[in-house]
């Protein structure tokens, strides 16, 4: 269905909440999204106000036609999104990577007499999910941990419908009390379940104490085999909750979500916090992120997994704001959704977006075969400037001359936070006269960037600029002109504050900021090696100007002095020996030097004793001597 019939279409649908499929021409779902009023969303895409993207470009360019599913309200829309979604894997839309095989644990709570097991498929069937467990290793020792401590059936008959004749070798070792054969109650059973299902939640301290309670009911009506039994799954609890224990934070229970993002892959980590505790950590991969806003990315994740949870915890805690939160916490009820801003919750926020970031990195070192990494601080500054990328490689330039003159720029390159010298830059600016520093920085920026993709080198993830507002117009003017789109900000250091493009206002740091302090790193650095630079080319020309005026000095001549005494001055405190020395001076020669040096001196005094004049006949002598 082209783009007309498709428009014609938008006014026949529903202002109604509901879930909107765009398809393409051979009836794939490309993209699933919700919306309060189909029709009025539907109609945003054909007015162009998603077109920003080239990833929604490209999906309306695919897509042929639009089918709408009504649901009663917003809330149903967001499960049915979420649903939808596992069930057609539309390529636009955020992809969970791997959202399949991360395996869980399964108790079977639904059935009279529950098993436990691990499984790879999660269903709507009725049973308690525990997962997914992103370390395959944590989640086998969880259950050899269930399978030690209770006597949970192993075998897969459809009790009670289905019953051996006789028990199996797990009764006769103490690994399970046969409800197959009626050994045991299914009471009994199904209130061992759900200790399990406790003990799997990590609230080790409600199985003790229901462990203990039926320890001593058993002692008191003198079932003293039986009280043993509990004492020995006792002992056993005691001792396996401390290494469960990760760390202890406060509050209750509660499920606290990290974020990372790194371009086109994001990573969100989970830490779970029991009773203070923390317990675990899982983490998803996010693909399909290019262009997507970070709180998109967060909330594809939040509605299409954690909302089909089974597990609902008290508090959940998320780094930053989303769309739709309202709708989310309401859908999560009893669940408190909160985004914490300073304090203890504050504190385990970032916890959490270190495992994450951590994570990222890991993944790109395994993927690249580098072990280079980058630090908090750079992830901090792309947190602070509403990055996509994580400015791992960043290009900082500054302008320096000499009240007009000797006018030179430096291009400085800091890798993962650290300075990386191969590819530092110097400029010698050649088309602009006198004091521009707009002028300079315009040049110097595009010719950097012209010889990079000349060469095909990699740009920068983010361009500092010294300097306020005008040189930041300036060096975007100059990658506007050569089609290049890098982020780029600029540092003014009176009062440290930092000019985005596109942003009235400045955006200003704490003076504690690790990013703050990783800018002014890269801005002073920029600054030393142009200033360094500039005093170099100031001093070679005053240098070749002097030596250039005494008579029988050439180039070559010139050369050697300066590689043999360093400058001028040095040349002058050498003395006539020192430079008769060197390889084509005699020490008539380097007496004439000097006596041409001490004249051009302004220091010294006009009226001092000049040098004896030198005969032609000590001309001769000295020169037979450097002959010889």
């Amino acid at each position: 269905m082209p783009a007309e019939s498709i428009a014609a279409k938008v006014p026949s649908l529903p202002e109604s909440p509901g879930v909107y499929l765009w398809k393409d021409a051979d009836g794939v779902v490309l993209y699933v999204g919700k919306a309060k009023r189909l029709r009025s969303r539907v109609r945003s895409y054909l007015n162009g106000e998603h077109l920003e993207s080239p990833k929604t470009r490209l999906l309306m360019h695919n897509a042929v036609d639009v089918e709408t599913i009504v649901v009663p309200t917003e809330a149903h829309a967001l499960v049915l999104e979420a649903t939808l979604i596992k069930e057609y894997h539309p390529r636009f839309n955020i992809a969970l990577r791997d959202d399949k095989s991360y395996p869980y644990i399964k108790v079977t709570v639904h059935e009279p007499f529950p098993r436990v097991y691990v499984t790879r498929r999660l269903e709507s069937d009725g049973a308690r999910y525990f997962g997914p467990y992103t370390d395959v290793g944590a989640m086998r020792r969880a259950l050899n941990v269930v399978k030690r401590i209770f006597t949970v059936r192993s075998c897969n008959y459809d009790m009670p419908k289905t019953m051996p004749e006789r028990a199996c070798l797990d009764y006769h070792i103490g690994r399970c009390k046969a409800p197959c054969i009626l050994m045991q109650t299914q009471e009994e059973y199904c209130a061992m379940i759900d200790e399990v299902v406790l003990f799997l939640e990590g609230r080790t301290d409600e199985v003790v104490r229901r462990v203990s309670e039926r320890m001593a009911e058993a002692a008191e009506g003198l079932d003293f085999e039986r009280a043993a039994e509990l004492r020995d799954v006792l002992h056993k609890l005691e001792h396996m909750e401390e290494p469960t224990v990760v760390l202890q934070v406060e509050g209750g229970d509660r499920d606290v979500i990290g974020y990372a993002r790194d371009g086109s892959d994001a990573v969100v980590a989970i830490l779970r916090v029991r009773d203070g505790k923390l317990l675990a950590r899982e983490h998803h991969f996010l693909d399909h992120v290019d262009e997507e806003p970070d709180a998109t990315v967060l909330y594809a994740y939040l509605a299409r997994t954690y909302l089909t949870l089974d597990e609902r915890v008290a508090e959940l805690l998320v780094p930053f704001d989303f769309d739709d939160r309202e709708l989310f916490a309401d859908s999560m009820a009893p669940t408190r959704v909160h985004v914490p801003q300073r304090g203890p919750r504050r504190e385990i926020i970032e916890l959490a977006q270190q495992n994450a970031r951590h994570l990222l990195e890991e993944a790109r070192m395994a993927n690249e075969e580098t072990t280079d990494r980058a630090g908090d601080p750079v992830y901090e500054l792309q947190r602070e400037l509403s990055l996509q990328r994580v400015p791992r490689a960043i290009a900082c330039f500054d302008i320096s001359h000499a009240q007009g003159t000797d006018t030179v720029a430096s291009c400085v390159w800091f890798q993962n936070g650290r300075p990386y010298r191969a590819e530092y830059r110097k400029f010698k600016i050649k088309t602009v006269e006198g004091i521009d520093d707009f002028a300079s920085m315009n040049e110097v920026v595009s010719r950097f960037i012209a010889r990079r993709v000349e060469e095909r080198k990699a740009l920068p993830d983010l361009v500092v600029i010294d300097g306020g507002k005008g040189q930041l117009n300036a060096a975007r003017a100059a990658l506007d002109a050569q089609g290049i789109a890098l982020p780029i900000i600029s540092l003014a250091k009176r009062e440290e504050e930092i000019f985005v493009p596109g942003r009235t206002d400045s955006v200003r740091l704490s003076r504690r900021s690790p990013a703050l302090r990783l800018l002014q790193q890269v801005r002073d650095e920029a600054h030393r090696f142009a200033v360094t630079f500039q005093r170099q080319r100031r001093t070679a020309r005053t240098v070749t100007s002097e030596l250039l005026s005494i008579p029988g000095i050439g180039p070559s001549k010139r050369g050697a002095l300066i590689r043999a005494f360093g400058s001028v001055q040095g040349v002058r405190t050498a003395g006539a020996e020192a430079i008769a020395q060197l390889p084509g001076f005699s020490l008539a020669s380097a007496q004439r030097i000097l006596a041409s040096l001490d004249k051009s001196d302004p220091t010294k005094d006009s009226l001092a004793t000049p040098s004896p004049a030198i005969t032609p006949t000590e001309q001769a002598v000295s020169d037979i001597a450097t002959s010889q």
